[in-house]
């Protein structure tokens, strides 16, 4: 692998693409640090205890909404209209047909997520200064008397920076090595690993340090093993005939190849949905608690039943993974549409006719693959409650792994994605690369 470096770093093109991406993630954690005025540090560090909601959209800003910065968002609202843009696709008619036009269609694409972007952008902002406000983290931020002016500033400056991380991101895309989008997080959470080690360091609590170092390993090679994982699908052409220079033929075709079906093909979508569904309500039940009558009291269950603290939202936790990696894989998979574009090209899986049988078979074998995979992403999300079972810490200590569980899915997956795209340019230059 040492050697694998040596050579990357030997060729000007890649040398220049690997400093690129370096450098971008170097501006964009310079940025992070730059918080929004009038901030409340020691209000908004306990308010990060208290909201489990806030804990995870700063996993999705890198780091940076910990301290309220400009780069508060980071790119979240990119994701969320990049997710809702996948939804609706097979939903819409003109959107679908524009997903199929090529690169210009993709572009076009492109152009209307971010568009989407901006108002999510302009949400989120909102509804975080808001959270801050009520907390009394931000107590400059309102709309009424001399607090107007202000709190425009902190609301554009919010969505800008969102949008100046999408756009390094996409500069990473373009002219780095790798997903820009998954490297501005990425460096974020392994930012966060120093100061996790050094606050077990400074409590003396080395065997609880050894125990969460074995977790992560034991985490990152299962993670591998399942991000890898997949299933093949024998798929064989049929011969063609052709005339060829008068009566001499020509036998064309015949060949045959795999269909690769991923155990996750969804990534870690299922886990922000899940999530993200899991503490709207309770974030919202958390306003009307002191309400009096029947309201308050539905509210007062609902702020205690989902959180962290309890048992009832790790289970619904864990189900609703399950059913949104069924959910968003089952739409991914039937966009792609596989038995209808083997049908066109002449291929077809052995034993099974072509056309619906064959999508059958194909959306059973997916069905069951996905099964694993559901239950991996599953036992991913509820792995901090497991641990501190384990240990009898407290889930609101944020000590329960040196990185969370979402944060070692996202590191894996954009390590490997990167070395494969590493890989890929040495190999074009009959360098051996690091995966052998």
């Amino acid at each position: 692998m040492i050697t694998a470096v040596r050579n990357a770093l030997r060729l000007p093109d890649l040398r220049k693409k690997i400093l690129v991406t370096l450098g971008i993630l170097a501006i964009y954690r310079a940025a992070a640090a730059v918080p929004v005025p009038g901030v409340n540090t020691q209000v908004l560090e306990q308010l990060f205890e208290d909201t489990p909601l806030l804990g995870f959209l700063n996993l999705m800003s890198g780091g940076a909404l910990e301290n309220f910065s400009v780069m508060a968002m980071g790119v979240y609202p990119y994701i969320t209209a990049t997710i809702i843009m996948q939804l609706l696709i097979p939903i819409i008619p003109s959107l679908k047909a524009l997903s199929k036009e090529g690169d210009q269609g993709r572009q076009k694409m492109n152009q209307i997520t971010i568009l989407l972007t901006i108002p999510l952008a302009l949400l989120q902002a909102f509804g975080q200064a808001t959270i801050l406000q009520r907390a009394g983290a931000l107590p400059g931020f309102g709309f009424t008397g001399p607090a107007l002016l202000s709190s425009l500033t902190i609301l554009i400056s919010l969505v800008a920076g969102s949008m100046f991380a999408m756009w390094l991101g996409q500069i990473i895309t373009e002219q780095g090595i790798g997903n820009g989008i998954s490297l501005i997080i990425f460096g974020g959470i392994v930012s966060q690993l120093p100061s996790n080690m050094a606050q077990l360091v400074q409590t003396q609590q080395y065997v609880l340090l050894m125990l969460f170092i074995l977790v992560t390993i034991v985490t990152m090679a299962v993670i591998v093993v399942v991000l890898e994982g997949q299933r093949r699908i024998l798929v064989q052409y049929g011969k063609r005939v052709r005339v060829m220079r008068g009566n001499r033929l020509m036998v064309a075709g015949g060949q045959s190849t795999y269909i690769p079906l991923r155990v996750n093909t969804a990534g870690m979508i299922p886990i922000i949905f899940a999530q993200s569904l899991l503490l709207f309500p309770g974030t919202i039940a958390s306003y009307f608690q002191n309400a009096p009558g029947i309201i308050g009291s539905i509210a007062q269950f609902f702020t205690n039943t989902l959180t962290p603290s309890s048992a009832v939202y790790w289970i619904l936790y864990f189900v609703l993974v399950i059913a949104f990696t069924y959910f968003y894989t089952d739409v991914i998979f039937r966009e792609q549409n596989l038995a209808e574009s083997l049908q066109k090209q002449g291929g077809f899986v052995p034993g099974i006719r072509p056309g619906k049988r064959t999508e059958d078979y194909l959306n059973a074998v997916m069905s069951r693959i996905t099964f694993v995979g559901a239950l991996f992403l599953g036992g991913i999300a509820i792995l901090p409650w497991l641990v501190s079972l384990i240990t009898r810490t407290d889930m609101t200590s944020n000590t329960q792994l040196l990185v969370s569980s979402s944060g070692l899915l996202i590191v894996v997956g954009v390590v490997l994605d990167t070395m494969k795209q590493l890989e890929a340019q040495l190999l074009m230059r009959h360098y051996e690369g690091f995966i052998r």
